[in-house]
């Protein structure tokens, strides 16, 4: 495990990326798998931060929900589309299902083209996922390029890990960790961030700027962050936080 990892205080606020954080990527959204214990692990640190742990994910939150039964942890879907805060207020901003429709149509017919590529369906935004035939992202991204024509003004490709997106171009990690800070128990608190893409940036980049810190995951640091190798190494560190 990394040293450039942080130790937690007890006024720290913990925000958490799901895939390729917490949990490793695998080769379609449905197929990854949480370590036994993870779970309540994090409720009990969210206990010992008073509530002050959230997940910020570009799932959506019922998935969220889903992957860490029983517990309904604070939670930001969608790339910060749609965010759950600590009290379960419920809060969504951008693009709706049925501005998608025209988009939708199209991608299902250019998937079915196309059987090593997946389209995840998240109502309120689409994922083209390729990280089982990487030789087709050209392609995919013309295609979302051409959707991206028919639909509202504020849709925008987002790119990530074998997969691009089309989002709200009022989505955004950074905005919901923001919002967080904002609201109890959060408020007052010095943020630490964890994530692995390049959704993640802008919340790593908001975490040192607001005195925390922002730890980036991947077998590549980025400077100024600090940084860990892979969520096996994030489990561990979560694991040994509760030894301390």
């Amino acid at each position: 495990m990394s040293s450039i990892a942080p130790r937690l205080g007890p006024d720290s606020a913990l925000f958490l990326d799901v895939d390729g954080t917490l949990v490793e990527l695998a080769s379609t959204p449905d197929a990854v798998e949480v370590s036994a214990g993870l779970p309540a692990l994090l409720d009990r640190l969210s206990r010992r931060l008073s509530g002050r742990l959230a997940l910020v994910s570009g799932r959506r939150l019922e998935d969220i929900d889903r992957l860490f039964h029983p517990f309904r942890f604070p939670a930001a879907g969608l790339h910060g589309a749609e965010r759950r805060d600590a009290g379960g207020g419920l809060h969504a901003s951008g693009l709706a299902s049925a501005d998608l429709e025209p988009a939708r149509a199209a991608l299902r017919r250019f998937v079915s083209r196309h059987p090593g590529l997946l389209l995840e369906d998240k109502e309120r935004g689409l994922a083209l996922h390729f990280r089982r035939s990487p030789e087709l992202e050209r392609d995919v991204r013309r295609a979302l390029e051409q959707v991206r024509t028919r639909l509202p003004a504020d849709a925008r490709l987002q790119p990530g890990h074998g997969v691009i997106e089309i989002t709200s171009g009022a989505a955004s990690k950074r905005r919901a960790v923001e919002q967080f800070m904002q609201e109890l128990p959060f408020a007052g608190g010095v943020p630490i961030y964890l994530g692995d893409d390049l959704t993640d940036l802008d919340a790593l980049a908001y975490a040192q700027s607001a005195g925390g810190r922002g730890i980036f995951i991947g077998p590549q640091p980025r400077p100024p962050w600090g940084s860990l190798p892979d969520p096996a190494a994030v489990r561990e560190w979560l694991w040994s936080l509760e030894e301390r």
